[in-house]
């Protein structure tokens, strides 16, 4: 059985804040579980991380700021974009990373090195074979809280974060058949 977004988030303890324009609704993520998604993914300086429904951009700011890798966030509302860009400022990192307004099934993803999401079910279902066509093998992949359709993960982490689970999963693109 498919779960609806405020379903899957209700499970997950999440409170929802709805940005304009999109399929998914706002939810912060928790700074530690940040941390640990970029662990997780193991990113480094040589990096480009890309967050898809990036919000106020605290991922791509913290993989700028704390890994020294490059980001770009990927946000279809216009005004977390607008906050986002005045974070990186705010953080000094504004020349490593970028945020643009656009539908996250539309932009480009070929330079990522990393990416994560905090979408939904079926939004990372549907991103799948994107994910798989456009990233090289060896990109990284990381998703708070939701599985992606019948891949199975290389790795899932879970933690608790002000009394509520949270749950990382990780996945690495694999080599092209030939």
């Amino acid at each position: 059985m498919a779960l609806t977004v405020a379903a899957a988030l209700a499970l997950a303890g999440c409170v929802p804040v709805f940005a304009r324009g999109g399929d998914v609704p706002y939810v912060q993520t928790p700074d530690r579980v940040v941390h640990e998604m970029l662990a997780l993914a193991a990113v480094r300086d040589d990096d480009v991380v890309y967050d898809l429904g990036a919000g106020d951009g605290r991922i791509v700011i913290a993989a700028a700021r704390w890994r020294g890798a490059r980001g770009v966030g990927i946000e279809i509302d216009p005004d977390l974009v607008s906050q986002a860009r005045r974070e990186a400022e705010r953080a000094g990192v504004a020349d490593r990373v970028r945020f643009e307004a656009a539908d996250l099934f539309a932009a480009p993803l070929g330079d990522a090195t990393v990416v994560t999401l905090y979408l939904s079910p079926e939004l990372n279902a549907r991103l799948h074979p994107r994910l798989l066509a456009e990233l090289r093998p060896g990109a990284r992949i990381v998703s708070h809280q939701f599985p992606m359709a019948d891949w199975a993960p290389a790795r899932t982490v879970r933690l608790s974060v002000d009394g509520r689970e949270h749950v990382l999963h990780l996945w690495v693109v694999p080599p092209r058949a030939r």
